[in-house]
């Protein structure tokens, strides 16, 4: 699968459509905790993505985020299985706007941001960042954020030796190896769109957003370096960070 190319165009490289093999039924609001599938789940099918950016809609960004917590939570629940590890999903608290989020560890959400809460074990985004990202960018947007979250989730899970000190481009090895790993198990189709140039629009993301802050994720080249590794080197690779 031509997967490589066309997820990194979240960090930077190029425009695609995703063909979504399992998804929410109805567009409706933000994934909630009940959203997340328990381990003898299966995944409803059914559902066509299109990625390519143009006007925010919330009801579609909506349901591909209720998609990529569906795929995202059954990869590593089939990989926490696969390993006879004992695989705990992390609660999701859906969107928030502002400092309206969930606190953590008593402080409170910031705007523009997407995070996990160790202590809570829990992950939230501000709506404000999935609808910039989606504008400029596309669906894969909300996917690459789902997923490098749900890697720190992961990273919580791990033995200490197998937690890189880069923390957060470990967690972007992560969603490369969850989004690839989940293509290869047919969760997800990637293909090949249109060959847009993103990376100003990218930038422009980062700069109003944190969460694509580069003092602290990284930049351009390390991020796409650490999810590129991820995709050729699957959950393994991420762990010789």
């Amino acid at each position: 699968m031509r997967a490589t190319v066309v997820l990194l165009l979240a960090l930077a490289l190029a425009g695609c459509s995703i063909d979504v093999v399992p998804s929410g039924s109805v567009p409706g609001p933000p994934p909630t905790a009940a959203d997340v599938p328990d381990e003898t789940s299966t995944v409803p099918v059914g559902n066509t993505i299109d990625s390519t950016p143009g006007p925010d809609d919330q009801e579609t960004r909506a349901g591909d985020e209720r998609t990529a917590v569906s795929i995202t939570n059954e990869f590593w629940s089939r990989w926490f299985d696969d390993q006879g590890r004992r695989y705990v999903p992390p609660e999701v608290r859906g969107g928030y706007v502002g400092t309206g989020g969930p606190r953590c560890a008593g402080e409170p959400s910031v705007p523009g941001n997407a995070y996990y809460c160790p202590p809570g074990n829990f992950l939230a985004w501000d709506e404000d960042l999935m609808r910039a990202g989606y504008n400029q960018i596309g669906d894969a947007w909300v996917y690459l954020v789902i997923a490098h979250e749900w890697g720190h989730a992961i990273q919580a899970q791990l033995p200490d030796r197998f937690v890189s000190q880069a923390v957060e481009l470990q967690a972007d090895c992560l969603a490369g190896a969850a989004l690839h790993g989940a293509a290869q198990e047919d969760l997800v189709r990637i293909e090949p769109g249109d060959d847009e140039e993103i990376a100003q629009a990218l930038a422009a993301v980062a700069d109003d957003f944190p969460w694509t802050d580069e003092s602290s994720h990284g930049n351009a080249r390390q991020r796409t370096a650490a999810f590129q590794k991820g995709v050729n080197g699957g959950v393994a690779g991420c762990m010789q960070m």
